[in-house]
């Protein structure tokens, strides 16, 4: 799909106004504010229930456990589904399935047949839901915008998920009070379905290709791969788990904590969707203000910060004697929270190009929600041995021993490379048909070296091999002869031939940049000699 039009103001383009013009993302925007209404609707409902089931911190904490595990457990295969298939029907698959999740928990209510662990089971389906669907929204917003517009798309996604976080709350708890958490679950399905019937109206152009499509397994192995040889990958899977996995606790724990703030009567569900509300509110104002807070504080140093300041937050909420001293707090611990998590994410989003980019965030949300549901059970099984106060109060320490733990690993360094596609690489020629399946491909790249230069050269090739691999070849190694040392061979293997040409449509221009330094050092008379050579089957006897 072409991108949305430009302005000749290259500040109105970025801003989220000219963003929201686009009639398309505007479409995406209004489903993922539904979508993500029709999430905390769920999960308010669901933890609120469950404390009216049982008693227990540990059972009431794995509401969030069951509600994040399916993105841990079903992230990588969303992540690949949503690369090699249509992503619309994808995304409209994933709105149907929590339509039907939510009628079935409904009905189930409805009947007096739930029980702690059959809810906890709906949850997990419900979760199932989300863990199809946000790789998919992931590379669909943007393939919508221009790169300098994509941190203007992430805020907008935030002020959605945070709207929805007011406003699912407030519409569950009320609902809740007035006639019970059964009505919840069923506006949950009826919203569902309306944004099903949203998307069924989108007509997203496909994207054509001469080559066939990727194998589900191998999409998995290649994606997999490219992620393990990122380093700006590493960086923003390791901050984001980590402060997942502290953060956790306090959303966990939030509705036992919101009991205990209602003096002798205990709290009511109004209290804890006021709580949940409070966090949404600081989020949104953050969110609004995060485009402009970037442009003069380093994303390691607003991290640095934000962290700091909502683990100050998760004590002030655990300790607050009333509901006056906790929404306050809320505010700024939701302020901090989006600020966080959002400049984690857009470090993700720049070290990914367009044809993995699913893959990759399915990956991220693997380690950022998979994370959610550890620190949810670790700090349930906390507050089970101590108290909620407790737990809560040792995971906002976590966090700056966590933040202490990763202080060299800087996320600035995401936006270095220039991951634009390019067409300047273009697929060779050969002498005979080679069909599709054909392979392994083994392909050979000849570079002689001047002796003085060997050592940058060998510098260059390390960054080679992780790029090479990050493209998805099977195996990358750099011989050297024997009998002339100048000579260095570059040799690399592709599972098929329609692999190998695939990676001509994956080249970026830091990919040209990068030949282009291979290049400089080679000192022969002619070009590097490139040889490919196809496995041939022999017939057997």
């Amino acid at each position: 799909m072409s991108p949305p039009a430009t302005s000749p103001k290259p500040d109105a383009a970025a801003s989220s106004t000219a963003l929201l013009r686009n009639p398309v993302f505007r479409m995406l925007w209004c489903v993922w504010v539904a979508a993500n209404v029709c999430l905390w609707m769920n999960d308010v409902a669901a933890a609120w229930l469950m404390t009216t089931l049982t008693t227990s911190p540990v059972m009431v904490a794995l509401v969030q456990t069951a509600s994040s595990l399916p993105v841990f457990l079903l992230g990588l295969p969303s992540g690949a589904l949503a690369d090699i298939v249509d992503r619309r029907r994808l995304l409209l698959f994933t709105q149907v399935w929590v339509a039907v999740v939510g009628l079935i928990t409904c009905m189930v209510a409805f009947s007096d047949a739930i029980t702690p662990g059959l809810l906890l089971l709906l949850t997990f389906a419900n979760g199932i839901g989300l863990a199809l669907r946000w790789p998919v929204y992931a590379a669909l917003v943007p393939e919508l915008v221009e790169r300098r517009q994509l941190s203007s798309a992430l805020a907008l996604n935030a002020i959605a998920m945070n709207a929805s976080r007011i406003a699912g709350p407030a519409v569950a708890g009320a609902l809740i009070a007035a006639a019970g958490s059964a009505y919840v679950f069923l506006l949950n399905a009826l919203l569902s379905l309306m944004a099903a019937l949203v998307l069924a109206r989108w007509r997203r152009a496909p994207k054509v290709s001469a080559l066939p499509g990727e194998r589900f397994l191998g999409a998995i192995r290649v994606g997999v791969q490219h992620v393990r040889q990122s380093r700006q990958m590493h960086t923003a899977l390791l901050r984001i788990s980590l402060f997942f996995l502290q953060g956790a606790a306090l959303p966990a724990l939030l509705p036992l904590l919101a009991k205990g703030l209602g003096g002798n009567n205990g709290g009511s569900a109004g209290t804890f969707t006021l709580l949940l509300a409070c966090m949404g509110v600081g989020a949104i104002a953050a969110a609004i203000a995060l485009p402009r807070l970037r442009e003069g504080v380093s994303r390691d140093r607003l991290v640095a910060l934000c962290t700091l300041l909502h683990a100050g937050s998760m004590i002030v909420v655990s300790l607050a004697p009333n509901v006056y001293v906790a929404v306050p707090a809320m505010m700024v611990l939701g302020a901090a929270w989006i600020s966080a998590a959002n400049t984690i994410t857009l470090s993700a989003q720049l070290a990914l190009p367009d044809w993995v980019r699913a893959r990759g965030m399915s990956i991220y949300q693997m380690a950022m929600l998979g994370s959610a549901a550890a620190g949810a059970a670790l700090w349930g099984q906390v507050a089970g041995l101590t108290d909620v106060r407790t737990s809560i109060v040792c995971a906002a320490l976590a966090a700056v021993l966590c933040l202490v733990f990763t202080r060299r690993r800087t996320l600035d360094s995401a936006a270095l490379e220039d991951l634009t596609p390019t067409d300047r690489f273009k697929s060779p020629d050969t002498a005979l048909d080679i069909a599709a399946d054909a392979g392994p491909v083994i392909v050979t790249i000849e570079y002689r070296i001047a002796p003085e230069n060997a050592s940058a050269f060998l510098s260059v090739m390390q960054q080679s091999r992780r790029s090479r691999l990050r493209q998805g070849v099977l195996s990358w190694e750099l011989l050297r002869d024997t009998a002339d040392p100048d000579l260095y061979v570059e040799h690399f293997i592709d599972e098929t031939w329609a692999d190998h040409l695939r990676r001509f449509d994956r080249m970026t221009e830091a990919d040209v940049g990068l030949r282009e330094r291979r290049l400089a050092f080679h000192v022969g008379e002619r070009p590097p000699l490139i040889q490919r050579r196809v496995a041939e089957p022999t017939p057997e006897r």
